[in-house]
């Protein structure tokens, strides 16, 4: 087992890996942290022993983006933390193994952006889903969202900060299923186990044969949408939902 102060990682004997996000109280990475996890993911797929990852969290919620108190007290981390987003979705999405993400309570931001890339989503039946982006005075994560949803539904959710349930994300088909909480952990892994025990060298080589066969380019879309951040970023009205989201009060424009 390997130990990040943000997550967990665990190898079973079966090939799967669990890594398991852990940053009390909502498991907002702050910019180291989604540096070290793009690093651990794609370090996981590189290992033959390792044939499914399974991400999961502890916590009141799955994830709720990144650390935006951090990023207030120094606004220069900007660049940094777009760019553990971006590889941390990347390691997901292009890994060599199938990736499950294994969600409950709030799944925000970069917890869309986790899901979006991923092979697999199992839902909590408390599980929520949102990208609140632009009352953070930012962009990104409607390519991972549209990934899972279909275009109108994605730039409602996107322009209203609205969360989706799991039954009606279900429903949409932006999961594969949703058992009750406690059921949550095992579901994952059992259906990584049925991965795992089907030839290695098969699951490889159909990931890398179905990631290929997808409509446009998962990361070209992301990183087109992060060139609007710093837009974003450096408006008036960025400031305020800034400060506005760390005084927990509505913000005014």
């Amino acid at each position: 087992m390997s130990t990040d102060p943000q997550f967990t990682t665990q190898q079973h004997p079966n090939g799967v890996a669990e890594v398991v996000l852990n940053r009390p109280p909502v498991n907002a990475l702050n910019a180291a942290g989604w540096h070290a996890l793009a690093a651990e993911i794609h370090a996981l797929g590189e290992r033959h022993e390792v044939r499914v990852i399974v991400i999961r969290a502890e916590g009141r919620g799955f994830c709720a983006g990144v650390d935006i108190k951090e990023l207030n007290a120094d606004q220069s981390l900007i660049v940094s933390v777009n760019a553990g987003n971006f590889a941390t979705f990347r390691a997901v999405h292009l890994n060599k193994v199938p990736v499950i993400a294994a969600v409950h309570g709030f799944v925000l931001g970069g917890g869309i952006g986790i899901c979006g890339a991923a092979d697999i989503v199992i839902a909590a039946d408390d599980a929520s889903f949102g990208l609140p982006e632009v009352d953070r005075g930012a962009m990104g994560g409607a390519a991972h969202l549209q990934r899972m949803f279909g275009v109108q539904k994605t730039r409602y959710l996107f322009f209203t900060g609205e969360m989706v349930g799991a039954t009606e994300a279900w429903r949409l088909g932006a999961v594969e299923r949703v058992v009750p909480r406690a059921e949550l952990r095992d579901t994952a892994l059992a259906i990584a186990g049925k991965i795992a025990a089907k030839s290695p060298a098969m699951i490889r080589i159909a990931k890398e044969a179905l990631t290929g066969i997808e409509d446009g380019n998962l990361e070209a879309k992301y990183r087109w949408e992060q060139g609007f951040t710093l837009q974003a970023y450096m408006s008036p009205d960025s400031a305020e939902t800034r400060q506005a989201f760390v005084d927990k009060r509505d913000a005014r424009f």
